[in-house]
């Protein structure tokens, strides 16, 4: 029998305090029977000899603690799963907002998740094809990985999640493939962009979409990502699917975490946030990954928008700790019209040697992406030095790495957002490139390989 308490003491925000409890366990979930009949939920934040901290997911606006009882369920918050959840548009609490019918759930999983045994997680080596040349050819997405997407704010990195979910695809695997994207903190604008999109493109067959809105209680945000993960982790592991898991934007997450941590009265951290900010951001991104004896995966692509451009906030500092490299956006890209304007020197995807090469995806992989990576460097130089100086100061050697990196942004970088390259058009394409300059001036690749692939264009 679940007991019902009348001790509600004093409401804060969105925290309430409830005395005089017993047999009561952090996380578990909570609802307050008002007197009209209205029921809100939450869940229990700290637990002190016989004091307990709720915090409200609806708000505690025009909550009456003098009639109001408090009932604890003895369970944490659970998702109801099932094979019918592609297709479908939840809210951040997982209730169906589409107009569908509920979910009949083949079983109820803790948002929370289970952690995985290090011992029993598998090596990520397989390559996950994006569709998108900046990645696929020169920061590798791996299967079982989690690259998060490093943007700013009034750059698309909307379109290119988008873009990626429509797109992506285990190259070599025949599993069936889902995406998994929550929006956090969202406007309704970016949300109806994304269901429209979804929709329109067909995309939404394959995808479970869960929605948090700007206007929706901030606490929200924090069980927004956990529910998508576990829908993730459900048809990853219980259905044997490869599950790509993109959450946008983080950065909205981490505002709800210091909200709550202020309205608890914490001690702030580094720029107000809470000092668990690092642990708590490992407990969504450490989901991600294989499992030995599984066929399913779960990779991430979490996306946050840096406060102002600075990658050395908390947000994406402790991300880049945590995760396996990431993608840069580049205002300067953006301005020229290039998108997706992703700025390839600075971004990095540390698993991508695992997940290229014969077999993987062509021999010449490797030392193309060595390649690409030398002379679109060399050539940023040469035209910032043609800038200063200009361009009659310029080697001819100089000059043709000026053009290659112009027509490297041009064509290889921007190639919008509804073209989907394969890995095979992006190797040809960087090859096309390379013919730029004199096979001389190819050092990271191999005579067998120049032999087979090079083309020198005539000017």
């Amino acid at each position: 029998m679940l007991k019902e308490y009348k001790t509600i003491k004093e409401v804060v925000g969105p925290l309430m305090l409830v005395e005089n409890v017993s047999g009561v366990a952090y996380n578990e979930l909570v609802e307050i029977r008002q007197e009209n009949g209205q029921v809100r939920s939450g869940k229990v934040l700290e637990v002190n000899y016989d004091k307990a901290l709720v915090q409200l997911f609806e708000g505690s606006q025009g909550l009456k603690i003098s009639t109001s009882k408090a009932r604890f369920l003895g369970k944490g918050i659970e998702l109801g799963v099932g094979y019918d959840m592609l297709g479908r548009v939840f809210d951040g609490m997982g209730r169906p907002i589409d107009g569908g019918a509920p979910i009949i759930p083949e079983m109820r999983m803790d948002i929370n998740g289970q952690p995985i045994n290090p011992y029993a997680r598998d090596y990520p080596n397989e390559f996950i094809q994006t569709g998108v040349s900046a990645i696929d050819g020169l920061n590798t997405l791996v299967r079982g990985q989690k690259l998060p997407v490093f943007s700013a704010s009034g750059l698309p990195h909307a379109q290119l999640a988008a873009q990626i979910a429509r797109h992506a695809r285990v190259l070599k695997n025949d599993t069936a493939f889902a995406v998994v994207f929550a929006a956090i903190g969202i406007t309704y604008e970016e949300a109806d962009y994304f269901i429209s999109d979804f929709k329109r493109t067909g995309a939404i067959e394959r995808a479970v979409l869960f929605m948090n809105l700007a206007n929706d209680p901030a606490i929200e945000r924090i069980s927004t990502p956990r529910m998508a993960l576990t829908a993730a982790e459900y048809l990853a592991y219980e259905k044997d699917m490869q599950v790509l898991v993109i959450m946008t934007d983080i950065t909205n997450y981490a505002e709800a975490l210091r909200e709550s941590s202020a309205a608890r009265k914490e001690v702030p951290g580094r720029r107000g946030y809470p000092g668990y900010l690092y642990t708590d951001l490992a407990s969504l991104y450490e989901r991600a990954g294989r499992i030995k004896g599984k066929n399913g995966s779960i990779t991430q692509i979490p996306i946050l928008t840096m406060p102002e451009d600075d990658k050395t906030h908390p947000i994406p500092d402790l991300t880049g700790y945590i995760t396996e490299g990431q993608i840069i956006l580049s205002r300067d890209l953006y301005k020229k019209g290039y998108n997706p304007p992703i700025d390839v020197l600075p971004s990095l995807s540390r698993l991508k040697d695992k997940g290229i090469g014969e077999g993987k995806t062509r021999e010449d992989h490797a030392n193309t992406m060595n390649q690409l990576f030398a002379c679109y460097a060399r050539g940023k130089d040469a035209k910032e030095l043609a800038s200063i100086l200009g361009e009659n100061a310029l080697t001819d050697i100089d000059k043709l790495y000026a053009k290659f990196a112009y027509e490297f942004e041009k064509y290889y970088i921007s190639q919008g957002y509804t073209t989907n390259r394969t890995i095979y058009e992006t190797l040809d394409l960087g090859w096309n490139l390379l013919g730029i300059l004199p096979r001389s001036e190819l050092k990271r690749i191999s005579d067998k390989l120049l032999d087979k692939y090079y083309k020198q264009r005539e000017f």
